[in-house]
């Protein structure tokens, strides 16, 4: 119907063309210059006004590469803009009119030498309240206040410079956030050979300041009968299922997962922003 539209649509200038014309001719008027500019003009705004394409069509006809986020008519004639997110991979993508072809961006404009379109970014990932309740607090070093209301959990390998960075701020968080508890996990990396048995070692005292000396770069005794491995493995387990694969890795109430140090003023306005 909206193609038979479009026809009836365009033909209506052109019909009204040939009645100039055949009106000129009866008045001895030249008025063909007149009515050629005038069709064009309205077939190219009419046929794009009898197409459509809305969030949740777009994400029927997409529904196997991801989430459709935002529809909007694109900077190329023909085709629709469509803001698509897979987990927390955001990118945009193209559907033609005819809803049977998608282009992938972005689309570089050789004469404006630049991208018309945004290129993929990378998304915090928002963890599941199930995935938060797989954490458990035990086979942790806590930090802060431990009946605080506000709970992160921080994944640390102690061989790791950067954990060691973000250990140094964590420490000046909990000052200016006192209602906070900090959940320590171990969780060392294969490439940093000696960070297993001091996790174990860490673990096995549950002591802050064994951290503290690691971090420091102390020398911690080699791990003995209470010292137990498997604390350790289902941290590594834990981690890995959650999609964490370097250090540090912070989790915030929200479930938000931020990789990398932060400096604490960053880490408490991430904690202000998070609603749980």
């Amino acid at each position: 119907m909206k193609k038979i539209l479009c026809f009836l649509i365009a033909m209506i200038p052109v019909f009204s063309m040939n009645v100039s014309s055949a009106s000129g001719k009866a008045t001895g008027k030249h008025t063909s210059r007149k009515a050629s500019a005038t069709p064009d003009k309205a077939v190219i705004h009419n046929c794009a006004a009898c197409h459509s394409l809305s969030k949740e069509e777009a994400g029927t006809i997409l529904k196997e590469l991801g989430m459709a986020k935002e529809v909007k008519m694109s900077p190329i004639k023909g085709l629709y803009e469509v803001t698509m997110q897979n987990d927390n991979r955001q990118a945009v993508i193209y559907i033609d009119f005819g809803k049977k072809l998608v282009v992938p961006g972005p689309v570089f404009d050789l004469a404006a030498k630049r991208s018309l379109t945004p290129p993929p970014v990378d998304l915090p990932k928002i963890l599941s309240k199930a995935d938060l309740d797989k954490i458990p607090l035990t086979d942790s070093i806590i930090m802060g206040n431990p009946a605080g209301k506000k709970r992160i959990f921080v994944f640390t390998d102690p061989d790791c410079p950067y954990c060691s960075r973000l250990h140094g701020e964590l420490k000046k968080l909990v000052v200016i956030e006192p209602d906070l508890a900090i959940y320590i996990k171990l969780f060392p990396l294969k490439m940093h050979p000696d960070a297993y048995d001091k996790s174990r070692v860490i673990l096995g005292s549950n002591s802050l300041e064994v951290l503290d000396r690691a971090f420091a770069g102390e020398k911690l005794p080699a791990p003995g009968e209470k010292d137990r491995k498997e604390p350790v493995d289902e941290t590594i387990k834990l981690g890995e299922s959650l999609g964490i694969s370097g250090t540090p890795a912070m989790i915030l109430p929200d479930g938000e997962l931020v990789a990398g140090a932060r400096d604490a003023e960053t880490i408490r306005k991430l904690l202000s922003e998070s609603k749980p």
